[in-house]
């Protein structure tokens, strides 16, 4: 019987065993993928402790510095594509050309961000007093925690991660248990990278892992992509710490055919947009409106 990876969480730049593991199943198949560490309150804490200590070294680099990193980062992504894009197929289910667009669009969207180092402003405000200006400067949160949805796993990674390290925080990235492989094979190339130890870290678990994320007073914002129950869960969590939170959840995306629409692109655009990645997007069309 061949063996699976069993993998670790990725805590101060290094790969941390974990005491407990879940399965990772191929959806198509049942097949055994990997083990993924069950992690719980200790390793939350250890994570978090370690993104906390890296903040302030993180911060007082310039933010091209900060952005020299992710293209860093992006380029290494683009020398694995077909590994990735194989490793998201595999637990997650969708089609090969799609993950391979993921993973380059992941790659491009770290690159993007890192274009927004000569754009962090802040403001001169004129004052109601005499001889007196108002100086508006903006600075990090401090450390951010990003938990995942399991639909485009790979991309939520650069999406929560890229802005927040541009800007001068640290992460705590939590995948979704469903498919977490993927989050895993993005920390063994960001170990390979000179990213200072802390600045990013991965814990993987179930909803737990995810509630200790939430309740957490080292958390200074949630980034969280998923459902409105989950959200409104999180929101609960959260509100006793006055934590930050950043909610993209469901939602109901029509589409709207007018009178003088080409329909043969109409029925083209709707459909595959209703049927990509298995209708498993947040901006799937949900509904048709036609005058």
């Amino acid at each position: 019987m061949s063996s699976v990876p069993v993998y670790q969480n990725f805590i101060n730049g290094q790969f941390v065993a974990s005491a407990a593991h879940l399965d990772v199943i191929n959806p198509a198949t049942g097949a055994l993928l990997s083990k993924v560490p069950a992690s719980n309150a200790e390793d939350v804490d250890r994570a978090l402790a370690a993104a906390r200590t890296a903040q302030k070294d993180w911060a007082r680099k310039p933010a091209n510095d900060r952005a020299g990193y992710l293209r860093r980062i992006a380029a290494k992504l683009r020398e694995n594509v077909a590994h990735l894009a194989r490793t998201i197929t595999l637990e997650q289910g969708k089609i090969s050309a799609l993950a391979e667009v993921e993973v380059n669009f992941t790659a491009d969207y770290l690159d993007y961000m890192a274009e927004w180092a000569r754009r962090i402003e802040g403001e001169i405000i004129t004052s109601d007093r005499q001889d007196e200006n108002i100086f508006l400067f903006r600075k990090p949160l401090g450390v951010v925690a990003g938990i995942l949805p399991w639909n485009f796993p790979f991309f939520l990674i650069g999406r929560k991660m890229a802005p927040a390290l541009l800007s001068g925080n640290t992460i705590v990235i939590k995948p979704s248990e469903e498919t977490p492989n993927n989050c895993f094979e993005f920390a063994r190339l960001v170990a390979q990278t000179d990213l200072p130890p802390g600045v990013f870290n991965v814990v993987c678990g179930d909803g737990q892992v995810g509630a200790a994320l939430s309740a957490h007073k080292r958390v200074d914002m949630i980034s969280f992509t998923g459902s409105v129950a989950t959200g409104s869960r999180i929101m609960a969590a959260a509100a006793p710490n006055i934590t930050k939170l950043n909610l993209e959840l469901g939602g109901k995306a029509p589409a709207i055919v007018l009178a003088d629409a080409d329909l043969e692109l109409a029925v083209k655009a709707i459909r595959d947009s209703r049927i990509i990645n298995s209708g498993q997007v947040c901006n799937c069309a949900e509904r048709v409106y036609a005058e």
